[in-house]
């Protein structure tokens, strides 16, 4: 069963997604110290239904990076759970809408986009990693034609 902060988390995730794509972005397009925010879609990994978060992103040569980060919590955000399991993803970047193939980045390449992207970007992330105790998990989102 959900926590009363999961419940909490998940209410305040659904209304951040309306008022996105009610505003095209200008309302929660912009997080922490400036975080660029995208909507990301992507299938359940059990049920296949489509689930959509906000998510912090650093746009670098023509992809997203997102991190897995959750504010710094223990446990990682089911949606990076899913991207693993999804080949492809919905982004909505304002009132932008593609489909992007999935990357989760592992080892070298992963350190490498949290050092040299993620956290050259957004310095605070690096609290997020030490706070949650774990590495937190980097992923490549590449918009298709």
């Amino acid at each position: 069963m959900a926590s009363m902060t999961d419940r909490l988390w998940g209410v305040g995730n659904r209304v951040a997604v309306w008022l996105y794509r009610r505003t095209a972005g200008r309302v929660g397009g912009t997080a922490r110290q400036g975080t660029k925010v995208l909507l990301l879609t992507v299938p359940g990994r059990h049920t296949g239904n489509p689930h959509t978060v906000p998510v912090g992103y650093v746009e670098r040569d023509g992809a997203y990076y997102v991190a897995a980060s959750a504010g710094g919590r223990p446990s990682e955000p089911q949606w990076i759970r899913n991207l693993r399991a999804s080949p492809t993803a919905a982004v909505q970047v304002g009132p932008t809408r593609r489909t992007a193939s999935v990357e989760v980045l592992r080892g070298a390449e992963r350190d490498a986009a949290w050092n040299d992207v993620i956290v050259a970007t957004l310095p605070f992330f690096a609290d997020y990693e030490r706070k949650a105790g774990r590495t937190i998990a980097v992923a490549r989102l590449t918009p298709t034609a």
